[in-house]
């Protein structure tokens, strides 16, 4: 019989908060989505379901004369030890959350990352990705990254995971989005931020101006006389769209550098002397 105490690194007399925590610390070590031994992993889940369980901790302590049978079976109700979604759910747990007495185990949620540009973001993606299952097969899907994605959004794609276990359901894929730094603009909410630069005598005087938008388009902004340094105009639209109602989009906001010129001669020095003095 498998000493379940010394799996978990406990003594016999061990009370219910230390199985826990001893638990929680050897699961995420040895997961096997953190490259731990999938045969550990097992072994440790194994413990912990019968020494969590005060009846099956029991019949563990004081086995019955034919045995205390083992191996752990996952079986009807079966599934993540309570309290412990938060580990499954950050590495991609075997099972689906919900009621532990109805639902059947399930097969490994998968973890896959993709990085786009904030052009991507804006307009949405199509992906084809080949995906390596752990069952060995391998599976070709594709993935639409809607409009107006935010980084570090994670899609879910039902069904689509894990298959190794026959019989019952398949895992899911979660699909986590990183969107590259920009060159120009910088998000905030559905809203693009960007730097316009002009020149101190286009402050005074004001200027129109040509600026570029995330999708390719040239808008025209005038700059009215008197502007200040940090000023902020807004274009409503010309922003993201929002990943909810991609009928919407945010505004762009032009924050306002003003350069001052370094390098005047004695000339110009002398003129603007003469200007405003």
């Amino acid at each position: 019989m498998a000493d379940y105490y010394s799996t978990l690194g406990l003594s016999k007399g061990a009370n219910p908060d230390e199985i826990k925590r001893s638990y929680r610390k050897l699961a995420s070590q040895y997961h096997p989505d953190k490259g731990g031994s999938k045969e550990k992993f097992q072994e440790i889940q194994e413990a912990y379901a019968t020494l969590s369980d005060p009846e099956k901790r029991n019949q563990y302590d004081n086995p019955a004369p034919q045995g205390f049978p083992g191996g752990f079976h996952f079986q009807q109700g079966g599934g993540v030890p309570p309290g412990f979604e938060d580990i499954f759910s950050h590495f991609g747990g075997m099972f689906g959350g919900g009621n532990r007495q109805r639902e059947q185990p399930r097969n490994r949620t998968l973890n896959m990352q993709t990085n786009i540009t904030l052009e991507d973001a804006y307009n949405g993606k199509e992906l084809i990705a080949s995906v390596n299952l752990p069952s060995g097969r391998e599976q070709v899907i594709e993935i639409k990254i809607p409009p107006g994605v935010h980084d570090g959004t994670v899609l879910r794609l039902a069904g689509m995971g894990d298959d190794s276990y026959q019989n019952i359901p398949r895992g899911d894929i979660h699909l986590s989005i990183t969107v590259i730094p920009h060159h120009v603009f910088h998000r905030r909410g559905d809203d693009l931020v960007r730097t316009v630069g002009i020149t101190c005598i286009d402050a005074m005087l004001g200027k129109k101006i040509n600026i570029d938008t995330i999708d390719g388009r040239t808008l025209e902004v005038m700059i009215h006389p008197g502007a200040q340094p940090g000023h902020t105009l807004a274009a409503q639209g010309y922003g993201m769209p929002n990943i909810n109602n991609s009928g919407f989009k945010g505004r762009m906001l032009m924050e306002i550098n003003i350069s001052i010129p370094t390098n005047l001669t004695n000339e110009q020095k002398d003129a603007l002397t003469k200007m405003f003095i």
